[in-house]
């Protein structure tokens, strides 16, 4: 069984599993799991299809990005949590802090124009931007589920919007991406995140 997130609220998971209680009534691991799979690529095609000049990647886009994804699935789609949550030895942001955290990082983004001007930005500066965002989006961990899958989606589609492709982690172990997204959350360091999309970057 897949480790769950620690969570103040048990009952968020059908008893003795790691499926979050749903709409559809499921029960297994394995069916809720290739469901999820299945409306994250049709997502991904939702959104690159929208991609356009008026795109800007803030907080409700990132939002948005959740909530159409998985409103058919979870009654939480989009909404970010209000309690603790904690994962192995990582505690992410504290539940009373996700929405003041979440702006403070969208207020940055902001600041840095979106990251929609960064076509002429040297790949290793853009890579380092983008590790910082998302490491700082690892650490808030804003949604009760499917906040990796959801922060992927949202970076990938910043390099498309700057004229890359998807991001590619293919020659990531699993073990590597974890301990990089670790040292994010208990370390504050995106240096091995940094290596991470800076060779996943491709034109």
């Amino acid at each position: 069984m897949a480790l769950k997130y620690q969570l103040k609220d048990s009952s968020f998971y059908i008893d003795g599993s790691d499926v979050p209680k749903n709409k559809l009534g499921i029960t297994e691991s394995l069916e809720i799991h290739e469901l999820e799979r299945e409306l994250l690529e049709d997502a991904y095609e939702v959104f690159y299809d929208e991609l356009d000049e008026n795109t800007i990647f803030d907080e409700e886009y990132f939002k948005e990005l959740h909530r159409r994804t998985f409103d058919s699935l979870y009654d939480w789609a989009g909404e970010y949590r209000d309690f603790n949550m904690a994962k192995g030895e990582s505690r992410f942001c504290q539940g009373a802090f996700v929405n003041t955290s979440s702006k403070k990082i969208f207020d940055e983004v902001k600041n840095d124009g979106y990251l929609q001007n960064c076509e002429q930005t040297p790949k290793a500066e853009f890579a380092k931007k983008l590790a910082y965002y998302k490491c700082e989006l690892i650490a808030l961990h804003p949604f009760c589920e499917l906040n990796g899958r959801i922060t992927r989606m949202f970076f990938d589609m910043i390099a498309v919007f700057n004229g890359y492709a998807y991001i590619d982690y293919s020659t990531v172990t699993p073990t590597e991406y974890i301990e990089a997204s670790i040292e994010c959350v208990q370390l504050a360091n995106c240096g091995k995140m940094e290596k991470i999309i800076f060779d996943g970057l491709m034109k």
